[in-house]
C-alpha cells in the first residue's frame, strides 16, 4: 500500500503539470461564461418550484454536459500520458523492475489520475455553480450578477498571478500551481457569492445554495471517475488516440444501452399512472405489514378495469423494472380481504380493497405479508401483469456501463427530489464499474511486454 500511494502521489504531480489539464479547465470555464448568453431560449417561468427554473434549465443541461465531455477527454489525455507514454518510452521499467506488483502500478496510476481529475472537476463544477447563481441573461436589460463576476474573475486572476510569479521567481510549474491555487480560490469565491446577494447585501448562505444541483454534480463526478478507470484500462495497451476512441465508444454505448438492451430486458405495459398516494393510517405508512392500507389516486382512468380483489403492481419505470411489490398468481377470494388477512392459506399480495372512480384503496395481505420495497409514490406506473424478463438481454444490460444512471439533470429540471440514498446507489454502482475496469487493466498490464 505504501508503494501504491507513492506512485499515486507522483502520478498526481505529473498529471497536474501537464498543460492540457489547465487548458481544458480554462476552456470549460469560458464555455460556462458563454452559456450565460446562449442559453436564453425561454424554457419556462422563474416562478416554478425547483433549484433550476426557466432558461436556467438549459444552462444547467449545457453546463453539466460540457463538464462531462471535458472530463472524459481530460481522463484520456492524462491516462495515456502517465501510463501509455511511460510504456512506450520504457520509463515504466524503473518501477516494474523492482519487487513491485504490476497491480500496484495500475492502482497507483488510477488513484493519482483520479485525484487530478477530482481537482479539475471541482474547479469546473464551481464555475457551473457560479453560472447558475448568475442565471441566464435573457434580455439586454438584465443586470449581471456583480458578486459572481468580481469574486469569480478575481479568483481566476489571483491564481494566474500567483502562478506567473511562482514560475518566474521559483521555477514552479505554471499548470500545477494554477490548478492547486485555483481550486481553493474558486471554492472561496463561491462561498463568498452565497453570502452576498446580487446587490452586495449579506444573506444566509443557504439562500442561493442549490442542494439538488450539487447531488447531480456529484453523480456526474462518479461517471467521470468511471471513465477514468476505462481510460486507464485502455492505456495499458493503446496509445492516446485509440484510448480516446475507446472512451468515446464506451460513452456512446453507455448512452445507447437502454435502447439496445434495457427495453428488451424488461417488458411490461403500464395501465395507469399514480397522481397521489397517502397512508390510510398515518401510524402505519410503510405498507410492509399485513393489514396496512394505502390510498392511491390515478391521473387518468386505467386501460384495464380495476376491481376489488385484483392485485396492485406498481413501479417507477414504464417497462416494469423495479416493480416495488411481489406478484402472486392467485387472486384472493372476497372473504379474505377483510377477515383472513393473516391466515397461512391467504396468498401474500398487495390487493385492491376499494375502487371509487380514480381513487383506490390498496392493502397488504398474507402471512407473511407481501414484500414491499416502498409504498406507491406519485409518478409511479401501475401494471396489470408481472414484468417479463429476458435473461440474456438483462445480463448484457447489467454489465454494460450505463451513463443514464449518472445523469440526474432531468430530475433537477422537473423539481423531483433526489434522495441521498439514491446517490449512495450511484456511488456503489460506480465503484463496481471502477473495480471491474481496474481488474481488466491489471489483466492487460500483467501480460504486457514493457522491456
Amino acid at each position: 500500500m505504501f508503494q501504491t500511494l507513492n506512485i499515486a502521489k507522483n502520478t498526481l504531480t505529473e498529471s497536474l503539470r501537464q498543460p492540457v489539464v489547465f487548458i481544458i479547465v480554462f476552456v470549460s470555464g469560458i464555455l460556462q461564461i458563454l452559456s450565460v448568453w446562449w442559453s436564453a431560449y425561454s424554457m419556462g417561468y422563474r416562478s416554478e418550484p425547483g433549484d433550476v427554473t426557466a432558461d436556467d434549465k438549459l444552462l444547467f443541461d449545457i453546463g453539466l454536459s460540457t463538464i462531462f465531455v471535458c472530463g472524459m477527454l481530460l481522463a484520456a489525455f492524462i491516462s495515456t500520458a502517465v501510463l501509455s507514454r511511460e510504456i512506450e518510452n520504457k520509463t515504466i521499467l524503473t518501477m516494474v523492475s523492482k519487487p513491485l506488483p504490476r497491480a500496484a502500478v495500475v492502482v497507483g496510476k488510477f488513484l493519482g489520475v483520479s485525484a487530478a481529475m477530482l481537482i479539475a472537476v471541482t474547479v469546473m463544477l464551481t464555475f457551473l455553480m457560479l453560472a447558475l447563481r448568475h442565471g441566464v441573461l435573457s434580455t439586454a436589460a438584465d443586470d449581471p450578477d456583480q458578486p459572481v463576476w468580481v469574486l469569480g474573475m478575481g479568483a481566476v486572476f489571483l491564481s494566474l498571478l500567483i502562478s506567473t510569479i511562482g514560475n518566474y521567481l521559483y521555477s514552479w510549474s505554471f499548470p500545477q500551481t494554477a490548478m492547486l491555487t485555483l481550486t481553493p480560490l474558486s471554492l472561496a469565491a463561491y462561498i463568498g457569492v452565497l453570502l452576498l446577494s446580487k446587490k452586495w447585501e449579506v444573506q444566509p448562505i443557504a439562500t442561493d445554495f442549490k442542494g439538488q444541483v450539487l447531488i447531480a454534480c456529484l453523480a456526474m463526478t462518479a461517471a467521470i471517475l468511471v471513465m477514468t478507470a476505462v481510460a486507464i484500462a485502455a492505456s495499458t495497451r493503446l496509445g492516446q488516440v485509440m484510448t480516446i476512441v475507446v472512451c468515446t465508444g464506451v460513452f456512446i454505448l453507455g448512452l445507447l444501452t437502454n435502447y439496445f438492451f434495457g427495453r428488451i430486458a424488461f417488458q411490461n405495459e403500464p395501465i395507469a399512472t399514480i397522481a397521489e398516494s397517502w397512508p390510510i393510517d398515518p401510524l402505519h405508512d410503510t405498507l410492509t405489514q399485513s393489514g396496512e392500507r394505502y390510498g392511491v389516486r390515478l391521473i387518468t382512468p386505467p386501460e384495464v378495469e380495476l376491481a376489488r380483489g385484483m392485485q396492485f403492481l406498481y413501479g417507477p419505470s414504464p417497462n416494469g423494472i423495479g416493480t416495488s411489490n411481489d406478484w402472486s398468481p392467485v387472486t384472493p377470494p372476497e372473504e379474505v380481504l377483510e377477515n383472513d388477512l393473516f391466515s397461512p392459506d391467504t396468498p401474500r399480495a398487495i390487493v385492491i380493497l376499494e375502487v371509487d372512480d380514480l381513487t383506490l384503496t390498496i392493502r397488504n395481505i398474507g402471512s407473511p405479508p407481501a414484500k414491499v420495497r416502498r409504498p406507491p409514490m406519485p409518478g409511479d406506473y401501475v401494471f396489470a401483469e408481472p414484468t417479463k424478463i429476458n435473461p440474456a438481454a438483462a445480463a448484457i444490460w447489467a454489465v454494460t456501463p450505463n451513463m443514464h444512471f449518472f445523469w440526474l439533470v432531468d430530475a433537477v429540471s422537473q423539481a423531483r427530489s433526489i434522495p441521498l440514498g439514491h446517490l449512495g446507489l450511484i456511488a456503489a454502482y460506480a465503484a463496481c464499474l471502477i473495480v471491474a475496469c481496474l481488474g481488466i487493466a491489471v489483466a492487460l498490464f500483467q501480460g504486457r511486454d514493457v522491456g
